[in-house]
């Protein structure tokens, strides 16, 4: 439990997160900070998730972003 004492994200779920960048940046902005498809055509919260979530190097690359 000590290793998260300084971890802001202990304890947020990727849902929360992501709705969080959503409300602050819009789609938009997310597209075109993050560039993916998810994010870009037709983007919903489900969507997304379900893309960074199963989606190897999305798991990999996601963890910079959060």
């Amino acid at each position: 439990m000590s290793e998260q004492i300084n971890n802001p994200l202990h304890g947020k779920t990727l849902e929360a997160i992501l709705n969080f960048l959503v409300e602050k940046y819009g789609w938009e902005e997310l597209g075109d900070r993050i560039p993916v498809n998810c994010f870009i055509h037709d983007p919903s919260i489900k969507s997304s998730l379900t893309f960074l979530k199963k989606t190897p190097w999305a798991r990999k690359r996601w963890r910079i972003f959060i």
